[in-house]
């Protein structure tokens, strides 16, 4: 059973940073496609970020504009999303999601096979 956990989320200023971790347990990490999401209130769950399994490649959401980058250490089962010039409009919970055997990125939710339990992301202004 894969299981991920995220952790960074808190209350930042609007044009502050943050960075999210996605820790997540299994022997062959590195050939999980991981995922970023984020969900506000009211609204349906949105594609941030990601990278593939292997070869790491990234990829971003539009609305990232150069503000937020996907890195990833697999030795430590982990991925990161560091997030810079954060907006109000940035509020939202922030889920990961892998894919694994199949370790190509995805977009859409229902291309995940696991997901972690969200971390709170607050941006006052």
């Amino acid at each position: 059973q894969v299981q991920l956990v995220e952790s960074g989320g808190g209350l930042v200023q609007a044009g502050g940073s943050l960075r999210l971790s996605c820790a997540v347990s299994g022997r062959t990490f590195s050939n999980y496609a991981i995922a970023w999401f984020r969900q506000a209130p009211g609204k349906e769950r949105e594609f941030v970020a990601a990278t593939s399994g292997t070869v790491g490649t990234t990829y971003y959401g539009d609305f990232v504009k150069g503000r937020f980058t996907i890195s990833r250490d697999n030795a430590k089962n982990t991925v990161y999303l560091q997030m810079n010039s954060l907006k109000p409009e940035d509020t939202a919970v922030y889920y990961c999601a892998a894919r694994y055997p199949l370790g190509t990125w995805f977009k859409a939710t229902d291309e995940a096979d696991y997901w972690g339990q969200g971390t709170q992301v607050t941006v006052s202004s």
